[in-house]
């Protein structure tokens, strides 16, 4: 069986490294899903299979300073499972969707994990004592004969091999009738959002049993249905408000303060479509594929098929900015219908100080935006190109006329190989990237 090699380089917008370690994955295991925790010590990655499998990063030495940044696997268990809907003869896939942490409050970890209908909270500790000395088992485990207990024995605690524990906590299920898409943590730290395509929960991190309805969009009957909402992401400072996307490339913001039922919003960005440029196309791509906060809550940033747009909280008319991420495949639209490439979804990522914005794109490119200096970079996470303390060079992609060196014609691009999730870390330079079944992490040079 072929099992690729999990590459982790490094680097910044300029220069880039790359670190091979002898990590693998399973062929048939996509990651579907990467997140750091808000330290930015672990990683947790979703796949297909239903695992999630969670990297810690490496403590910088005097001794071997070049290990700063490296991540090595903590964690590995299976946190959903192939299930059957026997009410509607539907099979539930396994498959990871999102993973959001939750802010670390004592010495465990805590992550929600959610698959197209059911959402847990799974709790990872530490473990490197046992107790033993038990009265009614031997050193085995097995229970005693209870007439062969002739005197009592307190229990005491052993010192063991370090051991990571991963326990289901709560188990929030039979609130969705649609595919989750997109899970958030609030601000206050009890309670989080579930949204599926026409509705998003509400639930107390406590309550397994109860959500509230707070964003419905179904239509009294489905043949008048023009939307379906496709992200939904608390903001990061006001606990009462949230925004959802919708596949007509619209964003509404909403205040939980103000009703119940958030079917009114407060605000609403959409940018107005320029006739001269409609197409038949014009509606699929417009589709907002990711919505993500900025770290200051000022900015909300949104990513269709072929730009990625900075909208200001307080200007409805138009985004402040808007990068262009793949136009060269304006062109190709009628083939990437076809194939289905057109329906891919993105996602997209801040750094930490909200100055630099990141999203893939097809061939294992991805792309760099510096919102300072308008500077952008395109960059390929590959293993062929890959070598030991390697840079990453810029790469470029030919549009027309004379390919130069090192360029990449539109036609080669290999639209099975594709950058669809990816995170950064909360304080430094140091991304990570999924492509297929290959995890790539990146940080800056170490000097």
């Amino acid at each position: 069986m072929n099992v690729p090699v999990v590459h982790y380089p490094c680097g910044t917008l300029s220069l880039w490294y790359i670190i091979p370690v002898s990590l693998c994955f399973v062929l048939a295991d996509i990651i579907s899903t990467v997140e750091f925790n808000p330290s930015g010590e672990l990683l947790a990655t979703g796949d297909k299979g239903g695992r999630v499998v969670v990297f810690q990063r490496e403590q910088e030495t005097k001794s071997e300073p070049q290990r700063r940044g490296e991540y090595n696997v903590y964690s590995t268990f299976q946190s959903h499972d192939p299930e059957f809907d026997y009410l509607k003869s539907l099979e539930i896939e396994e498959k990871i969707n999102k993973i959001r942490w939750l802010p670390q409050q004592n010495a465990a970890y805590f992550l929600l994990s959610t698959n197209d209908k059911t959402v847990k909270l799974w709790k990872i500790s530490e473990r490197d004592r046992r107790p033993e000395g038990y009265n009614l088992k031997d050193e085995d485990g097995r229970i005693r004969d209870p007439s062969t207990i002739t005197s009592l024995r307190v229990p005491v605690l052993q010192n063991t091999d370090l051991m990571v524990e991963a326990t289901a906590r709560r188990v929030f299920s039979n609130a969705h009738t649609y595919h989750i898409n997109s899970i958030s943590v609030n601000s206050d730290l009890q309670t989080y959002i579930s949204t599926d395509d026409l509705r998003v929960n509400l639930w107390n991190l406590e309550i397994t049993d109860q959500s509230f309805n707070i964003v419905d969009i179904k239509p009294c009957s489905m043949e008048d249905l023009t939307e379906v909402i496709t992200a939904a992401e608390f903001h990061p400072q006001q606990c009462n408000t949230l925004a959802y996307s919708s596949s007509r490339g619209s964003v509404r913001l909403c205040d939980m303060r103000k009703q119940a039922l958030c079917d009114t919003h407060c605000k609403f960005f959409e940018e107005p479509e320029d006739p001269s440029t409609r197409s038949f196309f014009s509606e699929i791509i417009s589709s907002i594929s990711d919505i993500k906060f900025s770290h200051s809550g000022r900015f909300l940033m949104t990513r269709d098929y072929l730009t990625v747009k900075v909208w200001d909280l307080n200007m409805e008319t138009r985004p402040v900015q808007t990068y262009q991420v793949h136009d060269y495949l304006r062109g190709k639209l009628c083939s990437l219908y076809e194939n289905d490439c057109i329906f891919d979804k993105f996602e997209c990522v801040w750094n930490g100080s909200d100055s630099v914005i990141m999203t893939g794109s097809y061939n294992n490119f991805f792309r760099m935006f510096d919102r300072n200096t308008k500077k952008d970079v395109t960059l390929e996470a590959s293993r062929e190109n890959s070598k030991p303390r390697a840079i990453l060079k810029p790469r470029k992609v030919c549009v027309g006329g004379k390919r130069r060196k090192d360029e990449v014609t539109v036609d080669s691009l290999d639209f099975s190989k594709k950058i669809l999730h990816s995170a950064w870390h909360p304080q430094e330079n140091i991304i990570a990237v999924a492509a297929s079944n290959n995890l790539y992490i990146f940080q800056d040079k170490v000097t």
